[in-house]
């Protein structure tokens, strides 16, 4: 089987719950850029594309440009079976571009599975079956904070991701009001978006013992993160590296002494990293350091969150989900891909991804 055609398109997104992060304006819609390589058999793998401009610096127009065109007639022809090697060259394309690079990633992935007949998960080398993911709210005001919480706990999910950063009093009696609100029954974890000072970290960490937050992610930005090594082991165990945590050498980085590792959990994304190839490098530095690793997303199609799954779950590092990216769109271009019941995932047994192609309405 060889590779027959490659091609790439845009796909712009609205959001049904338009939402904020700290220091960012309120997001309500999202570009994501498809990719489907086709096979001489009849075969396709789709991979997309979600840049964070505001981490790694890639921005949707560079993504697109990194993608259309000529720029995939080199696939043309080649084998899919040959996966190590066509991810290494397609990383090798794409400087700069980590979100483009992980949209051919997770095609060829997806293509290269589809022509085994199995999950991509089994193909990597499955670790879990199933596992609760969080749902997001962001940062908003106390009523509508707990109104969105009650109707994510009535569609059945039980671990909610709260955005905070902007204001550590505000955050705090939202916390506090929800965490009254919603009992023992909900796991409330935390995303500060590099909001916080180290300063404020600590009293964060004081003035939430009582609310049993589960963890906290990136509360500094990335060049201060090494700041985080001053606090105690057992709360840097909570703490998750999201921005300061883009590609294998800012796993090594944050994995190496001095002393133990800078936090206790690595939030991979594969918009980040670039693919699934080098998340799951990633996971096997975790790994080996004994770092308990996260899945987050950005605002992603079912594509890349289902590519995505199937890497969490063949990592025995695996711990968190944070695969909510696909929730809100108003429409996706797939169906199929994963499972989600009660706020659990899981992969299905189709091929690849699993995930199948919507037709255009009409």
């Amino acid at each position: 089987m060889r590779i027959a055609r490659a091609s790439s398109r845009l796909e712009e997104f609205a959001l049904t719950r338009p939402y904020a992060i700290a220091g960012q304006d309120p997001i309500a819609s999202v570009g994501n850029v498809v990719v489907r390589i086709e096979s001489d058999a009849g075969l396709v793998g789709l991979g997309a594309a979600s840049p964070g401009e505001h981490v790694t610096g890639e921005t949707l127009e560079a993504c697109r440009a990194a993608l259309e065109g000529d720029r995939l007639d080199w696939l043309v022809g080649r084998d899919p079976r040959t996966l190590p090697a066509l991810c290494r060259e397609a990383a090798g394309r794409t400087p700069g571009t980590p979100a483009a690079r992980a949209a051919l990633d997770i095609a060829l992935h997806d293509l290269a599975a589809r022509q085994l007949g199995l999950p991509l998960v089994d193909l990597l080398g499955r670790a879990h079956e199933a596992m609760p993911t969080s749902v997001t709210i962001g940062i908003k005001p106390v009523r509508e904070t707990l109104s969105e919480a009650e109707e994510y706990r009535g569609r059945g999910f039980r671990v909610l991701k709260v955005k905070i950063g902007d204001s550590l009093d505000l955050d705090l009696e939202r916390l506090a009001k929800l965490r009254e609100q919603l009992g023992a029954e909900v796991v409330i974890r935390v995303d500060a978006n590099v909001g916080y000072t180290i300063e404020e970290t600590a009293r964060f960490f004081e003035r939430t013992a009582p609310l049993a937050i589960e963890l906290v992610e990136q509360p500094v930005p990335r060049e201060a993160f090494e700041e985080i090594r001053t606090l105690s082991a057992r709360r840097r165990a909570r703490i998750a590296a999201d921005e300061s945590l883009h590609d294998e050498r800012d796993a090594l980085t944050l994995a190496e002494p001095p002393g133990e590792p800078a936090c206790g959990i690595f939030n991979i994304k594969l918009m980040k990293c670039g693919g699934v190839r080098p998340a799951m490098r990633i996971a096997a530095i975790a790994e080996t350091a004994g770092i308990a690793l996260m899945w987050g997303c950005m605002d992603e199609s079912r594509i890349s969150i289902a590519a995505a799954l199937h890497a969490a779950f063949a990592s025995p590092a695996t711990r968190f989900l944070d695969l909510d990216g696909s929730l809100d769109l108003a429409r996706d271009v797939v169906e199929g891909g994963f499972t989600l019941d009660e706020g659990v995932m899981r992969t299905t047994d189709a091929p690849g991804l699993g995930v199948r192609e919507i037709a255009p309405a009409s």
